[in-house]
């Protein structure tokens, strides 16, 4: 198992050798999916500000829920789910989309789960335009305790990568993963406290659901601190319990398989 671990970790390093490669590729990632596109990637941000700006009329009437509260609570979730989603969704194609160049080019495999993650990132970036103009539109001020959610996104982005390294190595043996992941996720959103608020649940059974769904944990750490408060000591707990434990089976189960990945592709 060590030594399934000592090569994954080998392939971690060269990798991180390549991110100005990686940086390329994933820019080139965005500009080939929205060429002569006149908005580009704020077409995704438009799409987005009309989501939270419908969900947030409606649910926010429905609950009953302040708006200057709400709002900003809604657009964070949402930004925070989209990111982590599509990093999920494009890690099961992680090494399937990349083939040929897996195929033909002595690159670190890991490379290609990098380039993935920074291409949603830019994305994430494009979203996050949103949020200030959310607190613009509510009149809501936002505080220095803001400044914890970047611990929290880099926190947030170690567990995407193992999640994403994980899934692309097992989606390359088994192709049905994929719509597995995408029906679960469904039912994970609907589970999420981003459309709803955690105290809607006053029961100890309701609590229990929030505290157990690992993806609240890692949204929280990132949102809590941009709402003006703190993630909780079980936040951070449990986010870097996942990555740890996340980490080690990815690079034993990576380590294991990563020379027949090719073959398998």
């Amino acid at each position: 198992m060590f030594s399934f671990i000592s090569g994954g970790v080998q392939d971690l390093v060269a990798s991180t050798s390549r991110m100005p490669l990686v940086g390329a590729l994933g820019w080139q990632d965005v500009r080939q999916r929205y060429r002569r596109s006149a908005l580009g990637p704020f077409w995704l941000t438009l799409s987005m500000g009309v989501m939270i700006a419908s969900i947030g009329i409606v649910f926010g009437q429905i609950f009953n829920s302040p708006i200057h509260e709400f709002f900003p609570y809604l657009s964070v979730g949402l930004i925070l789910w989209m990111f982590m989603l599509n990093t999920i969704s494009e890690g099961c194609a992680g090494f399937i989309s990349s083939d040929a160049i897996i195929k033909q080019l002595p690159i670190p495999l890991p490379v290609h789960v990098y380039r993935l993650v920074w291409r949603n990132i830019i994305i994430l970036a494009h979203n996050l335009i949103i949020f200030p103009l959310v607190l613009i539109i509510v009149q809501k001020p936002i505080g220095w305790i803001a400044l914890m959610s970047i611990p929290g996104f880099v926190l947030l982005l170690i567990n995407m990568l193992w999640v994403a390294l994980l899934l692309s190595t097992i989606c390359a043996r088994y192709r049905d993963i994929p719509q597995i992941v995408a029906s679960v996720m469904q039912v994970v959103f609907y589970l999420t406290p981003i459309m709803w608020l955690p105290s809607m649940i006053p029961n100890k059974s309701g609590s229990l659901i929030v505290g157990l769904n690992p993806f609240y944990h890692l949204i929280e750490i990132v949102r809590a601190p941009l709402m003006g408060a703190n993630a909780t000591h079980l936040n951070w707990m449990v986010t870097i319990g996942i990555a740890v434990v996340g980490w080690l089976l990815t690079l034993s189960v990576y380590g294991r398989y990563r020379r027949r990945i090719a073959y398998w592709l």
